[in-house]
Order: C-alpha cells, then structure tokens, then sequence
C-alpha cells in the first residue's frame, strides 16, 4: 500500500506533523536529507506506527499513491526552490508540492506560477500553533492552486485544531501567495498582542510594584474575561514559574526580543498598500530597540531615567489596565484584517474573512475568544472595513476609552513605554477623526514642490497649485496620491 502523503523536513514541526497524520488514518513517507534523521525518527517518535521512511527523492515519489502529495517542512528561501528544482523532473502532471513554511507570499505567487506551466500544482500553506498545534492540531492557511484543495484537504481539516463546535480550523483561503498572506498577517497580530502583553507587564511590575505572583493571579483572572487567549495563558504560566533558587526565572532572561521577519513583512506591506498599521508596525520596532541593550544600559546611566511609581488604587489600576489592553488588542486585529482587505482586493484573492477568523480560532498562537466575535462580525457584513465599526467591538472601545486613555496618560508621565498600545489609541482617534491636519500637510508639499493639493469647495479629483511666494511660477509638480 502507498502512502496517502510525503513529508520532506524532520525537525520537530516536520515530525510532530507527521505524527499527527499517522493519528489520523493516513500513511506517511518521511524523507529528510540527511539519512541519520529519518533513521532517529522512525526507530524513535515513529517507532509502532504506519510511518514509512524514504532515503532519496525517488524512493520518495516511487512510495507515494498519484496524485502525488509532498509537503515541504523546511526553512523558507532557497531551500524551498532547491527541493522543488529536484522534485519537478521526478513527478507527473498533476502532482502537488505544499510548502508548509513561513515563506515570503510573493514567493509563493512565483512558484504557483512557474509550476503551473508543468502542469504541477502548488500549495503554500501557512501553519501555526508551534510544537505542540502541529502535534495535535495546528490552523492551517492552505492557498495557491485550487485544482490541489480537494486532494489535500480531507488530510488537512482531519489534522487540524477543531473549533468547539468541530469545525475544523483550516480551510481554503485562495489563490497563489493568499494563505501565506495570511499567516504573515497572522503574524503581525501575533507580534502586537505579544508586545501588548509585555507592556502591560511592565506597567504592573514597575509602575504599580506587583510581584510576580500578584500578576500571575492577575493573567489568571484576565484570561476568564474577554481576554481569554492563548497568549495570555501562557503569559500566567510564564511569571509563575520559578527558578532553582526560588526566583521568578523570566526576570534572569536577557530583555532582547529575536524575530524571524514575518512581523517586518506585515509591516513593509503595509506601507506598499498604505494601511496604517500602527500597532503590529511599533511592536516590530519594539523588538528592534530591545536589541540595543547595550546602547540602552548606557543611555539610562546618561539620562538618569528612572520610572516613577503609579499612585492610587491598585485594583482599580489593573482593570484600567484590563480594558486598555482589551481594546488594544482589537485595534491589532482590526488592523491586520485591514490589511488583509487591501491585499485581497489587489489581488483578487476573495478572502473570506469570517473563514481566517474560524482557522484562527483554535490551534493558534494568536487563537483567543473573541476571534469568535469576529467571525459573527463578518457574517453579519462581509465588506466591513473597519472592525471597530462592528456593534460587539465598537461597544468595547467605547466602554474601554476612558481606562484605555488613563493608561496611556500614566504610563507616559511615569516614563513607562508602551509604544504599542499608545499607538492603538492613537490610530483610533486619528480613524475617528472626520478632519485631521493633513490639508497643512499637503499646503506644504505644495509650497516647496508644487505637488497640488485638491480644494474641499471644489470636485474631487480637481487639482490645484499655488504660487504662495509669488516667485515660485506657476508650474505645477505630480499630483498626489491620496
């Protein structure tokens, strides 16, 4: 008997895939380049099940059942064209390669492409949920050729996390680099919820003077309210966990955050299709500044910074905190799916965005409650731009902007940053703000590089300039792109 799919990668997330697969009913062909590997894994984690090893690509292809299903668990660039350019001469028409990795999506639009004209197909898939979701149930974001879906997706949606009404957390996102757009997105909001956390963190340690258990008990409490996310409960396991001697171990980690460039991705694409993703965009900087702990250490002795203590009711400190965190939180989200809208119109992707809800639901790291909530809000309108404008959410932002303002205030007079959640603020009022100060702006550009400026009293479209020095002529530069 032939085996239903192959796996190319036997680092964890390779092998622990695998094994979720074998679970489920489906034979598996693990294939890894180094002969030693597949040895390890099958007399070990595989060792009793149906999993078979294959040591080339040809003993690969030759135990797979047609059409051929190989997915690539390995690291993204030009390891992934490397086993592609050696694949292609071995399979037939109508074989698909699923890359399974965190790839760039304009890479996954040129291979779609360029394996189409063999008549191969190609699937970029996004999977999250670490470790532990590929194990025993990640989401799954599969696009690029749809003629592929149907042959992969009773493997996928049997292996993927499971909503609590046992929908699956995996579905068909669309067509070329969509899916792995999307877990770039996914990303992004795992970045800012991430950088929010942390924030709030800091203003409980250093502004109110909790210990660590305090702020376990408060995470604990936090993650039976709205809050309820992935995120958050690893964050209580995280302050409560000691070290050898007794301590809390997360005050002995070194505070420089790594990144692996899916959050730089959502933030560069974000400034090609001009969405002001404010939130995801600080936090990745946030990162980058975290790095400089050197540059830091020094400049704190230079400065002589020093936070002040937040005075007043503890309590009612940490629900204001709750809420400016909450409503933070939406305003990542919120940006992301803007994000996700642009791109989908550029493209042509048709993204439905109740479906990216429903696949993060479960097995996710950035997997929380109220993705719930979202799903219903794109139910009930599907072209909604603004997730903010939805009743559920607008009501929490409301309800929040007091405590969410308090917070931001506090934490910039006792010198505490928190770049991300000040920044959500921001963003909403500047959203919420029917006039901003941009009509300057653009007096400006005009004045030093007649680049025109359109007239409130006049028709949109019309463009105008003007000499405001009478020696600058009359001569006008590009028009604008607003």
């Amino acid at each position: 008997m032939k085996g239903d799919i192959g796996v190319i990668g036997l680092a964890v997330m390779g092998q622990n895939l695998i094994l979720n697969m074998n679970d489920h009913g489906y034979k598996v062909v693990a294939h890894n380049r180094t002969a030693e590997k597949v040895d390890d894994f099958l007399q070990g984690p595989a060792k009793g099940t149906n999993i078979v090893g294959a040591y080339s690509l040809q003993e690969l292809v030759d135990k797979l059942e047609s059409p051929r299903k190989i997915m690539l668990m390995v690291r993204a660039g030009d390891v992934v064209d490397s086993f592609i350019d050696k694949l292609v001469p071995l399979l037939d028409k109508g074989d698909i390669i699923i890359d399974g990795g965190n790839t760039n999506f304009p890479d996954t639009n040129r291979r779609v492409a360029a394996l189409k004209e063999k008549g191969i197909h190609f699937i970029g898939s996004g999977v999250s949920g670490g470790e532990e979701g590929a194990r025993f149930g990640p989401s799954i974001m599969p696009g690029g050729s749809p003629e592929a879906w149907p042959f992969v997706k009773p493997i996928f949606q049997a292996i993927s996390a499971k909503t609590e009404n046992d929908e699956p957390c995996c579905d068909w996102v669309g067509n070329d680099g969509a899916g792995h757009f999307v877990k770039m997105v996914h990303n992004g909001i795992e970045y800012g919820d991430m950088q929010l956390i942390t924030e709030a963190y800091q203003f409980m340690k250093d502004g109110l003077g909790m210990t660590h258990d305090e702020m376990q008990s408060v995470f604990i409490e936090w993650n039976k309210t709205e809050l309820n996310s992935y995120l958050v409960e690893i964050t209580s396991d995280i302050l409560g966990y000691k070290d050898t001697d007794g301590e809390p171990l997360v005050e002995k980690i070194l505070d420089t955050a790594g990144q692996k460039g899916t959050g730089k991705w959502t933030g560069i694409n974000a400034l090609d299709m001009g969405i002001p993703l404010t939130l995801i965009t600080e936090s990745v900087f946030a990162r980058c500044l975290s790095s400089l702990k050197d540059q830091r250490v020094e400049a704190e002795e230079l400065f002589g910074k020093k936070e002040s203590i937040v005075e007043g009711d503890k309590q009612v400190w940490i629900e204001a905190l709750r809420q400016a965190l909450l409503a933070s939180k939406i305003i990542s989200y919120a940006q992301g799916f803007m994000l996700m809208r642009e791109a989908s119109n550029e493209n042509g992707w048709d993204l439905n965005y109740g479906n990216v809800a429903l696949m993060w639901r479960g097995g996710c790291i950035i997997r929380s409650a109220f993705l719930s909530n979202i799903r219903d809000a794109y139910d009930i309108d599907s072209e909604l731009s603004f997730l903010g404008s939805d009743s559920y959410f607008k009501g929490i932002l409301e309800n929040s902007m007091s405590a969410w303002r308090k917070v931001a205030a506090k934490s910039m007079e006792v010198g505490i940053p928190m770049p991300s959640m000040t920044s959500a603020l921001t963003f909403l009022d500047g959203y919420t703000t029917a006039r901003l100060p941009a009509n300057l702006l653009q007096a400006q550009r005009d004045y030093f590089g007649a680049h025109t400026y359109e007239r409130v009293d006049k028709p949109k479209g019309e463009f105008f300039h003007t000499n405001w020095t009478g020696k600058g002529g009359d001569v006008s530069s590009t028009t604008y792109n607003s």
